[in-house]
């Protein structure tokens, strides 16, 4: 599956490199071409087959796991257990939703472009978050962050939408970086350093109730 945000950049490719191989020739159309394979692969977008398990957190991105640390989350002010997800230029860019429930808040912040994978890059980069709240009460924050080559970040979810786990909702285009900020309590499965896979693979689950 190709995500929709490469539809039209592949097409544009694809004529042109038909173009140049009809009325030029083969040879110089053979760049064009490569090109061409390596905009589809920037924009895959694979179904995925989402866990199903109560509680359980899936990973927003598909990328490395560069930090999961004790934080203050700095969108809803509350103690929180953030994990960091860096995207290179070769990682599926669709971002997906960590956990059920409803959006309560979207925040958009102009920024700076700064290698996504510095930990500065959570304060001074552009980014857009979403608040969630899961059906049982959880707040969940999660947080999509530009990188150095990354200038664009969509969001196409809306306040008070209801989301199911692993849903496509959102792209980021050429490197970049996704926060998640999760109740202190949430008991980790992602290890430092290893790679998961958006909407599939499992990085944590909720404490089982607020008592």
């Amino acid at each position: 599956m190709i995500a929709r945000e490469g539809w039209t950049r592949i097409a544009i490719f694809a004529m042109l490199a038909f173009g140049v191989q009809i009325f030029v020739g083969t040879v110089w159309a053979l760049p064009l071409w490569l090109l061409l394979l390596l905009v589809i692969q920037f924009f895959r977008d694979p179904d995925r087959e989402i866990p199903q398990q109560p509680g359980a957190i899936v990973s927003p991105a598909h990328g490395r796991v560069i930090a999961i640390e004790n934080v203050i989350d700095p969108y809803i002010e509350r103690r929180a257990l953030k994990i960091s997800i860096f995207m290179n230029i070769f990682s599926v860019h669709s971002n997906r939703t960590p956990v059920d429930g409803v959006v309560v808040k979207k925040w958009y912040e102009k920024g700076r472009f700064l290698n996504a994978s510095l930990d500065k890059a959570s304060e001074l980069n552009e980014r857009s978050a979403v608040h969630f709240r899961t059906r049982d009460g959880w707040d969940v924050t999660s947080v999509q962050i530009a990188g150095l080559v990354a200038r664009r970040i969509l969001c196409y979810l809306k306040n008070g939408q209801e989301v199911e786990r692993g849903e496509r909702y959102g792209f980021i285009r050429f490197g970049s970086r996704v926060d998640l900020y999760l109740p202190e309590d949430t008991y980790v499965v992602a290890q430092l350093g290893r790679w998961v896979l958006s909407g599939t693979d499992i990085i944590g689950f909720l404490p089982v109730s607020e008592c």
